[in-house]
């Protein structure tokens, strides 16, 4: 189907229907796993806490959250506790007539960014789901950059954290010629000082299994666990999901910038600028731009792959409410 530039105009801003979705603390746990928290990072990862001098965990714990960027992983997961079939989640539903099926293995995860609007419950309850729109198209000789708005909401659509994610899908047409069209973005993002030493340095090596589990969230992608997928397309074997490499990021931010408080992270985005391996050793340096909104810090920060010499996360941009005491 032939598609002109006045027909696709007006399809950017189309309203999918809305995806259901739920998690419960397991999912919490796993999602906390996945992007490597440690037996540290007990307010992400235990849960419980012990009564007086009790052998068992009876009760729980009251510094116990959901990780801050967990939502991201909500749209492949949806409402589902059992795997699900990769390829018919990406291609099966929210499809907008007029614009092409593009090819699953040509698709990149180009941008993604999350706005913490209320801290998770540890338990969805019935209710819950993803408004999604299309927010913006844009098309070059390279390919296609679609990039989606997500809104999750409980049962009283209430708004929990708003949500951008783009895609490039490398050399996809749709009509052929140059187009951009936007109705919605996420926040200008801060640029890096020239000239200025970070701030915040932190190194952590992920493991050779990873990406073995941060697929229990939700995205059971086979580039990330088969590695004849990975090199057919052109990745030379298994590379670890762009988005357990975010939540790293996320992770190292909020334990040097923001102590550590789940609640700190207030808003989190970058873009994917090359793959990660399973077991590669990761640097996330940040910069201190300035002061941010309702008392936060804009930070700029970065992802260098220590063990390939590339950045693999570039252009982020977060605002955390800095605790002094946390600084490197």
């Amino acid at each position: 189907m032939v598609i002109t530039i006045e027909q696709l105009e007006k399809l950017v801003g189309y309203e999918y229907a809305a995806v259901p979705v739920s998690w419960n603390k397991r999912d919490l746990l796993t999602y906390a796993i996945g992007i490597g928290a440690k037996a540290s990072d007990q307010q992400f990862v235990y849960g419980f806490r012990l009564q007086s001098h009790a052998l068992i965990a009876s009760s729980l714990d009251p510094s116990f959250a959901a990780f801050p960027t967990y939502p991201v992983v909500l749209f492949l997961k949806g409402a589902d506790q059992d795997v699900i079939n990769f390829s018919e989640r990406v291609t099966g539903s929210n499809t907008i007539k007029g614009l092409p099926t593009f090819d699953p293995k040509r698709v990149l995860h180009a941008s993604q960014s999350i706005e913490i609007l209320k801290p998770l419950p540890l338990v969805s309850g019935p209710g819950w789901k993803l408004k999604q729109r299309l927010a913006s198209i844009r098309e070059n000789k390279s390919g296609v950059i679609i990039e989606n708005e997500f809104l999750l909401v409980d049962s009283n659509d209430v708004p929990y954290a708003r949500l951008f994610s783009a895609t490039f899908n490398l050399t996809g047409k749709i009509t052929g010629k140059p187009f951009a069209r936007s109705v919605a973005s996420p926040p200008q993002h801060q640029s890096i000082p020239q000239g200025r030493a970070a701030d915040w340095v932190v190194r952590e090596k992920t493991l050779p299994e990873q990406a073995l589990i941060y697929r229990l969230s939700g995205d059971y992608n086979p580039l990330h666990i088969d590695p004849r997928v990975g090199s057919g397309a052109g990745f030379g074997g298994v590379i670890l999901h762009g988005l357990s490499t975010f939540g790293f990021a996320a992770r190292a931010i909020l334990q040097a910038v923001g102590g550590g408080q789940p609640s700190a992270l207030r808003y989190f985005g970058a873009r994917f600028t090359a793959p990660v391996n399973p077991g590669d050793e990761l640097e996330t340096s940040a910069w201190e731009v300035k002061k941010g909104l309702h008392g936060t810090t804009e930070v700029a920060f970065e992802v260098k792959n220590i063990t390939t010499g590339k950045v693999v996360i570039g252009g982020g941009f977060a605002r955390v409410v800095k605790f002094e005491r946390s600084r490197l």
